[in-house]
């Protein structure tokens, strides 16, 4: 019993997402997380500018004839270069259509999680739920990350997006409710009973969606309309700014679409369980941040006439780091 206690490495929980990646640890009964932009651009390949890459530690990869930056960095060097940078991931999976996608998630991965304290640490790590039941290429993005967690030296165990908000976000309430997390390649919506999940889904209207359309009617850059988006924007009605009205109209788009398939759902749900209480709703992830967000999402809920009664709808005190937590709080117990 004694070499048991002391061969037990605390689990971490990995929320792999199209727009961020992050970790979250226990330690010392304290929550830690570590993040990454997931994206990168490449770069022509030459001595020189990898030994400068390397001075500045910045970081990187070479690939053939190419230095691909990754990360945090790569943003940097987006908005040098007034470029776009490039995603790993979309729509919650890895996409196809880019030849360093999975060498990008791998390094950020690796970077961020590093090799297992001991063979076989427990890691929790996110994966989507499917859009309609289209599975897409959600079976390969699994066992792609299952992979690389496995080479790293972890016992890997994926748990769907919203489950895991609702590990990280209704404790309170016997992980009982509804979890969504908003994130940028999809909102991820989870009913649950008891932890049990009832109803799991997503909607491919999320963070990229508003910044894509929202873009393609200004004439900006999707980065660019980005970083506004989570710095210096408000859903609070029209206004003489047109990036901040489009980007109202598509979150508005977004909302309507997000509860209707929540409510069609949970109407065509044939098992539902008989609840006699109401149950919490929890909202997470970078979409859902900006300030008049959770107004207008409860106002929309109100109005929609759920065949489910909530007791409150309320937004985490950590959306960024909801889905990690989750997934820590899932491999804890």
């Amino acid at each position: 019993m004694k070499n048991a206690e002391q061969n037990y490495v605390e689990p971490l929980g990995l929320d792999v997402g199209t727009s961020r990646i992050v970790v979250a640890r226990n330690a010392d009964r304290k929550y830690q997380y570590e993040t990454c932009l997931n994206a990168f651009l490449t770069l022509p390949y030459s001595k020189l500018a990898e030994s400068l890459l390397q001075r500045e530690n910045v970081f990187h990869e070479v690939h053939g004839n190419e230095l691909v930056v990754a990360g945090d960095d790569a943003q940097k060097f987006a908005e040098v270069f007034h470029a776009e940078t490039r995603r790993p991931m979309k729509g919650g999976v890895l996409n196809p259509r880019e030849p360093h996608a999975l060498a990008v998630v791998r390094s950020i991965i690796a970077r961020l999680a590093g090799k297992a304290a001991v063979e076989g640490q427990k890691a929790f790590f996110s994966v989507p739920a499917p859009v309609d039941g289209d599975e897409g290429g959600l079976g390969y993005h699994e066992a792609s990350v299952r992979q690389i967690l496995e080479e790293l030296g972890y016992t890997a165990t994926p748990i769907q997006e919203g489950l895991a908000v609702v590990f990280g976000e209704l404790g309170a309430s016997n992980f009982s409710g509804i979890g969504i997390s908003c994130g940028s390649g999809l909102c991820n919506v989870c009913l649950a009973i008891l932890s049990v999940p009832v109803i799991s889904f997503s909607v491919p209207k999320a963070g990229d969606f508003i910044d894509n359309r929202a873009a393609m009617v200004t004439g900006d850059l999707a980065t660019r309309t980005r970083v506004l988006k989570e710095t210096a924007f408000r859903l609070n009605g029209f206004s003489a700014d047109r990036v901040q009205n489009a980007l109202n109209v598509y979150y508005h788009d977004m909302m309507k679409s997000l509860i209707e398939s929540l409510r069609e759902h949970i109407t065509a749900a044939q098992r539902l369980p008989k609840l006699d209480q109401a149950v919490p709703l929890a909202l997470s992830g970078g979409t859902a941040m900006p300030p008049g967000f959770l107004e207008h999402f409860s106002a929309a809920m109100r109005e929609a006439d759920l065949p489910l009664k909530l007791s409150e709808v309320r937004l985490s005190a950590d959306p960024l780091n909801s889905t990690a937590r989750g997934a820590l709080m899932a491999a804890l117990c």
